[in-house]
């Protein structure tokens, strides 16, 4: 439940949450149109899930506050009361009722079809690390892969450059060399997500979106982030 929450308040502080037979479905796009996530939880995820059909907006914040008061041990429940119209979220002794948004105020964005031509499958850790460092010297950072090594760079007044090689990622997949420039301020929000995920895939190519691909919830959620490119004339 923490990933799920913290994941997509990287990109907007209210969601529309699908709850379907099968599981939960959620697509959001921040105010600007710049960051997009789509997420997919198999009902497999939750030890208990008894559902109909149900679609809830509900505030980030409010579910992230109630989150900080969960041991990593501690079951969380999520109830809904057509009749009353309010949520329950529970844990342990506590209860906290919420009313959902009005789901006419949110609209699930149209997920895109990108073929890009460059990818990589990397530790969620060393890329958190890598995310985390560039951070310290600049708000843009550089993503660069070629046939010898994927590169994470920040040049300012000061520079970071990490490199990995083929020998340090998972896989590699390039059929041409590609540069393109990313906007920190919404990628470090996923620096935290993704020390605790394995391995995160990273698509993009020559002044392309970013496609980042993880599973959780050993692989029953999986996310797609996408960020659009920072290039010369955003200037």
């Amino acid at each position: 439940m923490r990933t799920i929450v913290e994941t997509l308040g990287v990109v907007v502080e209210e969601a529309r949450l699908d709850f379907l037979e099968n599981g939960l479905f959620v697509r959001v796009v921040d105010p600007s149109h710049v960051a997009m996530i789509k997420m997919e939880v198999d009902s497999a995820a939750f030890d208990t899930w008894e559902v109909d059909e149900t679609k809830l907006g509900l505030e980030m914040k409010k579910l992230k506050d109630m989150l900080s008061l969960a041991g990593p041990t501690d079951m969380v429940d999520l109830t809904y009361n057509d009749g009353t119209g309010t949520a329950t979220l529970n844990i342990g002794r506590i209860d906290r009722n919420i009313r959902p948004l009005d789901n006419s105020t949110l609209n699930p964005p149209n997920v895109p079809t990108l073929d890009l031509p460059c990818g990589v499958t990397i530790s969620g850790a060393e890329l958190a690390q890598a995310l985390r460092a560039s951070k310290q010297v600049g708000d843009l950072v550089t993503l660069s892969l070629d046939e010898k090594c994927f590169a994470v760079n920040v040049k300012a007044i000061d520079e970071v450059h990490v490199e990995f090689s083929e020998e340090d990622l998972v896989a590699m997949d390039c059929t041409e060399p590609a540069k393109s420039q990313y906007s920190l301020s919404y990628l470090i929000p996923l620096a935290k997500v993704f020390q605790t995920i394995e391995n995160v895939n990273v698509r993009f190519g020559e002044n392309f979106p970013l496609k980042l691909t993880f599973d959780f919830a050993e692989g029953a959620g999986s996310v797609e982030y996408y960020l659009a490119p920072r290039v010369e004339n955003d200037y």
